[in-house]
């Protein structure tokens, strides 16, 4: 097979979940003898525009975008979605719902077969203005309408699509990333005045969604002694929220904001910590929160469905999303509580080994693939009782 992949800033990932998504799988599929061209942001590569570089593999093609905030991302997608009805592609897989809003391009000027993945509904990210949210809105309509296939990344989102368009999905689940060796003597650790199994580590971007100024309301509001807090993540276009978060914590010597952490320095902070703590409003399925329950840290989440999803059934500790006073209550309680929630990791860990492979998440799509060439169909919309069902079950 010979496949496109629009949506990605590039390859080899800096920061993004879909990013390292895609290093991930596409590599894999090149390893089982398919060929895969990754149309990408120039600012991201650093590459010329038009430039081809190689990630294990993987032919990543350099596309010329706007320095202006969100328009990279729909000029570079739009250059990927033209360039790719110039090619025989067998597959066109479009990642994210705002370059979806091309899908039409490829569909109706070849006989590619055209697949979305949705990560999360990125029009409810703060960060959008209204113009660039409808945009987005209007690229989930266009994935629903032209692509043959959609892959959701939970089941919550897999019941939004029935619900809303009647729209049948193929659940894949993310896998978490594996971590490499990271220095036994915590030495960066220490530089930053942190006691292994001392201290609650957030990673992600700092992004209003993510709510890393609740977790830092939480946490000053608790002042659980002995304890500091790490913020890990790099800012996307919220320089305005960052610094009102580091004004808030300036004066707070037990409240640390590390900045994008990668490789080894990373591993060995998420592997330092008596917990990790996701207070997300919205999420995909989260590839942090992954790869910390991968290497056996406690857990403590907001309630939102795909949390839930990962975490319900003794593998971690939920609390009421948005709720100030339920996060204090949930951090105090896994302080106190350290046999507990190291049981909980434990089998937190034993799940994702299990449950969420790459290997798995290859073969699923790849199966996907050959389904969509073989079909003369899309994977058709709900019958009546089947969208029924679906609601049925999200209020449950």
């Amino acid at each position: 097979m010979k496949i496109a992949v629009i949506g990605a800033k590039g390859l080899p990932p800096k920061q993004g979940g879909i990013e390292h998504y895609c290093a991930e799988v596409y590599p894999r599929i090149v390893a089982q003898g398919h060929s895969v061209d990754l149309y990408a942001r120039s600012s991201y590569t650093d590459t010329r525009w038009l430039g081809n570089d190689d990630f294990q593999g993987v032919r990543v093609i350099s596309l010329p975008g706007m320095d202006v905030k969100g328009a990279d991302a729909f000029v570079t997608s739009a250059l990927g979605a033209i360039a790719a009805t110039a090619e025989r592609y067998d597959i066109v897989h479009f990642h994210a719902l705002g370059p979806s809003l091309f899908t039409f391009l490829p569909r109706i000027a070849n006989s590619a077969k055209i697949v979305v993945t949705c990560q999360g509904l990125d029009w409810q990210r703060a960060k959008w203005g209204s113009f660039s949210t409808r945009l987005i809105q209007t690229g989930e309509k266009a994935a629903v309408r032209f692509a043959h296939g959609i892959v959701v990344v939970s089941d919550a989102l897999k019941s939004y699509f029935a619900q809303t368009y009647g729209r049948e999905t193929v659940y894949i689940p993310n896998a978490p990333a594996s971590y490499g060796e990271s220095d036994p003597k915590f030495t960066y650790g220490k530089t930053l005045g942190l006691e292994q199994g001392r201290y609650m580590v957030f990673v992600g971007r700092i992004v209003p969604e993510k709510r890393p100024d609740l977790l830092i309301e939480a946490f000053s509001k608790l002042q659980p002694s002995g304890w500091k807090l790490v913020l890990a993540g790099g800012v996307s276009d919220t320089q305005s929220y960052t610094a009102q978060l580091l004004e808030k914590v300036a004066n707070n010597p037990n409240i640390i904001f590390a900045g994008e952490l990668r490789g080894p320095r990373l591993w060995e902070i998420v592997r330092g910590a008596g917990m990790f703590v996701l207070p997300s409003d919205l999420e995909g399925l989260p590839l942090a929160m992954l790869e910390a329950m991968q290497e056996g840290v406690p857990v403590v989440a907001s309630d939102i469905l795909p949390h839930q999803q990962l975490i319900n059934g003794g593998m971690g500790t939920l609390f009421t999303s948005g709720d100030v006073d339920s996060l204090v209550s949930s951090l105090d309680w896994a302080i106190h509580h350290p046999q507990q929630i190291a049981s909980m990791a434990k089998n937190a860990q034993r799940n994702i080994q299990v449950n969420y492979s790459w290997e798995h998440i290859t073969a699923e799509n790849l199966k996907l693939y050959q389904t969509l060439l073989t079909s003369p169909q899309p994977l058709g919309t709900l019958q009546p009782e089947e969208i029924s069902l679906a609601r049925a079950g999200s209020k449950k």
